[in-house]
C-alpha cells in the first residue's frame, strides 16, 4: 500500500509529541527504513525533522540501538562553564568561604553575599557569569542559605559539662524521691502599652491591630511602664508559676516570687515535701554570686521549713535552663501579635498557655515594693545557714531550714 505524504505527516503529528528525543529518533528511523528509497526525504518532510537526524536515526535502527535512560550521548550538549572559564569555580568559594571573606582585598569583605553580588564581583574578575549560574554553582560547592546560629556562649568554663551532669543528677534525685525541683528566671521585660509585638495573628483582612510607631515608654505610667515575668517551672509535672511584677527585678522579688509559687501550688502538690532543689540562672536576681538571694532564700527556708538546695547552670548557659524552653518560649508564642495593653492582658495570656504536652500556667501580679540597691553584711551572710557542696561550692549548695527563735 503506498504512503501518501498527507497520511505520513499525520502519523507524525500524532505520535511525535508524546515521545522523547530518543524514541522520536527510533519511531523516524524504522519509518524511513520501511519505505526505502526515498524514505529519508519523506520522513524529514512529514516529521520537520532535519534529513541528517533522519539518516542518523535510520543508521541507528539498522544498528540495533539499545535503550538507555539517557537522551543523548555521553558528552553531548555545550560543555559546562567551568571547564569553559578555568578557575571560576574556585574564584566563587574564595569570595564566600567565611575564612577568606574577611579579607581586606575582598570587595565583599563590607557587603551581602548575594548571588548579584557575587556575580557582579566575578565578573569585575573577567568571567562571564549571571546571578542564575552563581546560584547553581553555590549549591554545586555545597553552599546553602543559612540564618545566624545561636551557639557561641563566650569563654566556657573547664567543668560547664560536669555542672551539667550535676545538676541533672540532681533534680533526677530529687523528683525520684517525690521532693519539689524546680527551675526559676526572669523572663525578658515587657513594655506595657499599645506597643507592636513580635509575631502574627489572624484578624479580618485589612483590619491589623493598631499599635505605636515607636516603642518609647509610656510617661503616663511612671515607673510601672514595664511588666517584670518572674517563673517558677515544676520539671516533673510541667506546671508553671509566674508572678508579675512592675518595680524592679530583685532578689527579693525572685523569693518572694518562689514562695507564692510553694504557697499556691507547690505544698499542695507535694505535701510531704521536706527539701526543695531550685536550678537558676548564674547571674541576674538569681544569681550565685548576689547576697540578697541567699538571705532571702535563706528566710524562704525559715518560713517553709524545707531545705533549699541550689544548683546554677555555668555562666554563659543561661539558655540551656529547663524553663526557658519549656514555659517562657510557649508563652511568648501564646501571646504574639498582640500589644501587651495592661498587666491584666499580660497576666491573662499567661495564664492562657498552654501545650498539646499538657503544661499548666497559673499567673498573679505582685503589688509589692522591692527596693533596689539593698546591701547585705558580712555579719548577716554570714548567719545564713548555708552549706557549699563538695563540687563547686560556688555554685552548689544547701541552706538548712532554721526555726524561726520568735
Amino acid at each position: 500500500m503506498e504512503v501518501t505524504s498527507e497520511a505520513l505527516a499525520r502519523f507524525f503529528a500524532v505520535v511525535l509529541p508524546h515521545l522523547n528525543e530518543v524514541q522520536r529518533r527510533v519511531v523516524a528511523g524504522a519509518v524511513s527504513e520501511m519505505l526505502g528509497r526515498g524514505g529519508k526525504t519523506a520522513v524529514a518532510a512529514a516529521s520537520g525533522m532535519s534529513r541528517n537526524t533522519v539518516i542518523k536515526a535510520e543508521g541507528e535502527v539498522v544498528a540495533g540501538i539499545e535503550p538507555s535512560v539517557r537522551l543523548r550521548a555521553p558528552g553531548g550538549g555545550d560543555k559546562p562553564l567551568i571547564d569553559k572559564q578555568p578557575g571560576l569555580l574556585e574564584a566563587l568559594d574564595e569570595l564566600v568561604h567565611p575564612e577568606t571573606r574577611g579579607n581586606p582585598m575582598s570587595l565583599l569583605r563590607w557587603t551581602s553575599k548575594s548571588s548579584t553580588r557575587l556575580a557582579a564581583d566575578l565578573v569585575g574578575r573577567g568571567f562571564e557569569v549571571s546571578s542564575r549560574t552563581v546560584l547553581r554553582l553555590l549549591h554545586q560547592l555545597g553552599y546553602s542559605l543559612q540564618a545566624n546560629a545561636k551557639v557561641t556562649e563566650g569563654r566556657q568554663h573547664p567543668d560547664r559539662d560536669a555542672q551539667f551532669r550535676y545538676l541533672n543528677d540532681m533534680a533526677q534525685g530529687f523528683i525520684d524521691d517525690n521532693q519539689p525541683a524546680i527551675s526559676v528566671d526572669t523572663k525578658k521585660k515587657e513594655l506595657i502599652g499599645v506597643y507592636a509585638n513580635g509575631g502574627t495573628e489572624w484578624s479580618p483582612e485589612g483590619e491589623p491591630e493598631r499599635v505605636n510607631v515607636h516603642d518609647f515608654a509610656d510617661r503616663t505610667l511612671g515607673e510601672f511602664a514595664k511588666a517584670i515575668p518572674y517563673g517558677i517551672y515544676d520539671v516533673a509535672n510541667d506546671e508553671g508559676w509566674v508572678s508579675v511584677g512592675d518595680v524592679a527585678d530583685t532578689a527579693e522579688f525572685a523569693v518572694h516570687s518562689i514562695r507564692a509559687w510553694w504557697d499556691q501550688m507547690g505544698r499542695a502538690r507535694f505535701p510531704t515535701a521536706d527539701r526543695l532543689l531550685i536550678t537558676a540562672d548564674a547571674g541576674g536576681s538569681n544569681g550565685y554570686r548576689l547576697r540578697a538571694w541567699k538571705v532571702e532564700l535563706a528566710r524562704l527556708a525559715t518560713e517553709t521549713g524545707l531545705r533549699i538546695t541550689v544548683c546554677h547552670y555555668p555562666p554563659g548557659t543561661s539558655k540551656w535552663n529547663r524553663i526557658e524552653h519549656r514555659m517562657f518560649s510557649f508563652i511568648t508564642i501564646n501571646w504574639r501579635g498582640r500589644p501587651l495593653t495592661t498587666l491584666r492582658t499580660i497576666i491573662e495570656l499567661i495564664s492562657a498557655t498552654t501545650t498539646q504536652t499538657g503544661l499548666t500556667i497559673q499567673a498573679a501580679y505582685d503589688p509589692q515594693w522591692y527596693p533596689t540597691g539593698v546591701k547585705i553584711s558580712d555579719a548577716e551572710l554570714a548567719a545564713v545557714p548555708l552549706s557549699p557542696h563538695d563540687f563547686h561550692g560556688e555554685w552548689n549548695y544547701t541552706i538548712n531550714a532554721q526555726p524561726d527563735p520568735a
